[in-house]
């Protein structure tokens, strides 16, 4: 008998005081709801295979009501898919109502090369230009600058703004460019692709609110105004984000992974995740006054759409006939 009197007291005495601390504890404001969508952006990668061609356009096509405001075209490292990229950036402009901006960059062709690409694109109709130095060709070990070929970022800035009128985007790292001797000289070198043309940076993506919202604070104290868009990275395959992560220095905090634990079997679970985490972090932002977003697809559709739904972006709708 004493022990099953002293068994239901655990219970008493575990919650003792529960209902006071939570009357007492902090209150946390709720997100706003009622808000007007923001702008909206998205990155598309050139397939490699006729498979994943089609699983590109299924993206393209299902984002494509939301109407972004551009959607941006990489590379692949050292250039690697420059023909694709090209060949993707023109069938958009003929088939699509999207406004393609296509990514330049320095490495691996001499200015006068660039430039061409640059009157390339002009001329079939692209007036958006993401300008980036670029990676270091597979098999070196650094990035060293073409001898004819702009050196940097900045330079093919520049260099564009002599070409066309481009708008131009150009990247910034909130956790500082794996390559940068310091922060300053980070945003010293942001600072530099501005004041040389650019109308916009476009963040590498990041996990942790406050270290886009620091990295803001920095940028405006080095007196760069222009919007710098925080680019967000749904995550449904954490190890692979992970990884990567771990390459270009974009820290993946250790209560993220807790969120995955358990999931590598579990796709549909994952997506869930995904979706909320990344909805959580965007909501976040635009608590904190951030109206605009860049979204890596990836080439999927799902995850993207999901988000941007939550963010108030509603389907276009046709107009009457």
């Amino acid at each position: 008998m004493n022990q099953i009197a002293d068994h239901a007291a655990a219970p008493a005495a575990a919650s003792e005081g529960t209902l006071q601390r939570w009357l007492t504890a902090p209150r946390v404001a709720g997100l706003p709801t009622e808000m007007a969508p923001p702008a909206l952006s998205f990155e598309f990668f050139p397939p490699r295979t006729d498979a994943l061609e089609q699983q590109l356009w299924a993206c393209v096509r299902r984002l494509e009501p939301l109407a972004p405001r551009f959607v941006s075209v990489t590379y692949g490292a050292g250039g690697t898919t420059q023909e694709r990229t090209h060949a993707m950036v023109a069938r958009l402009v003929r088939e699509t109502s999207l406004t393609p901006a296509a990514h330049l960059t320095c490495v691996g062709a001499s200015r006068g090369e660039v430039d061409d690409v640059a009157r390339a694109y002009w001329d079939a109709g692209v007036r958006h230009i993401v300008a980036l130095r670029g990676d270091a060709p597979a098999g070196e070990a650094s990035y060293v600058p073409h001898p004819e070929g702009y050196a940097y970022a900045a330079d093919l800035v520049a260099g564009l703004k002599r070409v066309a009128d481009f708008e131009i985007s150009v990247a910034a790292y909130p956790e500082i460019h794996p390559t940068a001797q310091s922060d300053s000289h980070d945003i010293d070198n942001l600072k530099r692709k501005i004041d040389a043309g650019a109308t916009r940076a476009i963040t590498q993506y990041f996990f942790d609110t406050d270290v886009f919202l620091r990295f803001l604070d920095r940028a405006l104290a080095a007196g760069i105004t222009v919007p710098i868009v925080p680019g967000i990275l749904p995550v449904s395959n954490f190890k692979q984000v992970a990884k990567f992560s771990a390459m270009c220095g974009a820290s993946v905090p250790a209560w993220m992974g807790k969120l995955f634990e358990g999931l590598d079997d579990d796709p549909e679970t994952r997506r869930m995740v995904a979706a909320s985490l990344a909805a959580e972090q965007v909501r976040l932002l635009r608590a904190n006054g951030v109206d605009e977003f860049h979204f890596y697809t990836l080439n999927r559709a799902d995850l993207t759409y999901a988000i941007a739904h939550i963010l108030g972006a509603r389907p276009r709708q046709p107009a009457a006939a």
